[in-house]
């Protein structure tokens, strides 16, 4: 007799659509918080290093003069740690999940030339203002020291 406890419910399921969804049929949906990967909008960063600092697995490297961004995703825990410093926000966590991988190796990003080029050129003008104003507090104490 304990049988007969189950029939409402199976019967009732019959009817209903299932519970369960056809995945290689339909994508998956992932909620809102989910954790996925880091990606990066690599042009928008500084390469200030906040994000290697803050990396528990220590699984980023940044090099500001090359204008690259590296991450080993085999040492990556995607905690999320890195997008809560980077200042500029280039970094966020995209839904979804990488393939699998069976080698160890590090994916690498670097900004465009136009990006680079333009940089460099701030960093000469920065040289040049830097080294004018060297030069002018030299000839400053100079001035001072021919009038003593």
């Amino acid at each position: 007799m304990a049988i007969m406890n189950f029939v409402p419910t199976a019967l009732k399921n019959l009817f209903l659509k299932p519970v369960t969804t056809s995945y290689p049929l339909e994508p998956a949906e992932y909620p809102e918080r989910s954790r996925g990967h880091i990606r990066i909008s690599i042009d928008d960063c500084i390469g200030c290093g906040m994000c290697t600092r803050a990396c528990p697995s220590g699984a980023l490297s940044v090099n500001k003069n090359a204008g690259t961004w590296e991450i080993n995703r085999f040492d990556c825990v995607v905690c999320g740690y890195c997008v809560e410093k980077c200042p500029k926000k280039c970094l966020f966590m995209e839904k979804g999940y990488r393939t699998p991988d069976t080698q160890k190796a590090t994916e690498t990003f670097t900004k465009s030339p136009e990006v680079l080029a333009a940089e460099e050129a701030k960093r000469k003008e920065a040289a040049e203002k830097a080294a004018a104003a060297k030069a002018a507090m030299a000839a400053k104490k100079a001035a001072e020291e021919t009038k003593k």
